[in-house]
């Protein structure tokens, strides 16, 4: 049977925010007293484009791949993540179109840091910038996301044969 033409990926990921740990949303570094907690380096961004591009080719999510359970993946740069899920989508026939993303968070303030993190997830992906979106908002004080408890990410993406 031939594969679709398309497929359709979506991913979600949550991590709490904790003190003494860094900041990465995207790949990028951001400046903030409180940083996520995870067995890796927590980038919800990129765990949840890692898990839509799994996810768009049938696999399991990056759990599966990555367990937290394996002392290897301690504290691991989830760039690496995002290169396995391009190198399975590729193996599978498939090449990445467009991801569209959405940050969640209250604090801190991340506008500033999107032009980066675009620049950066370009780079792994190997894709044009101008197929990338990322937004941030805010959950409006609602929850423990509103009450700056964690940061959450939803990623689509779009996969075409190769």
């Amino acid at each position: 049977m031939n594969p679709p033409p398309y497929r359709i990926g979506f991913g979600y990921d949550i991590h709490r925010l904790a003190a003494g740990r860094p900041l990465i949303l995207g790949g990028v570094h951001i400046e903030s007293e409180v940083g996520l907690e995870g067995h890796s380096d927590a980038d919800c961004l990129t765990h949840a484009l890692a898990d839509a591009i799994l996810g768009a080719c049938g696999e399991r999510d990056i759990g599966h791949h990555f367990p937290n359970t394996n002392p290897d993946f301690e504290g691991l740069d989830s760039q690496i993540i995002l290169q396995k899920a391009v190198a399975i989508a590729r193996e599978k026939g498939y090449r990445i179109a467009n991801i569209d993303t959405c940050i969640i968070a209250e604090k801190p303030k991340i506008g500033a840091y999107l032009d980066r993190m675009k620049s950066a997830l370009s780079a792994t992906l190997d894709l044009a910038p101008d197929c990338i979106g990322i937004k941030a908002t805010t959950n409006e004080k609602l929850g423990s996301l509103g009450a700056s408890e964690g940061i959450a990410a939803h990623a689509v993406c779009l996969l075409l044969t190769a």
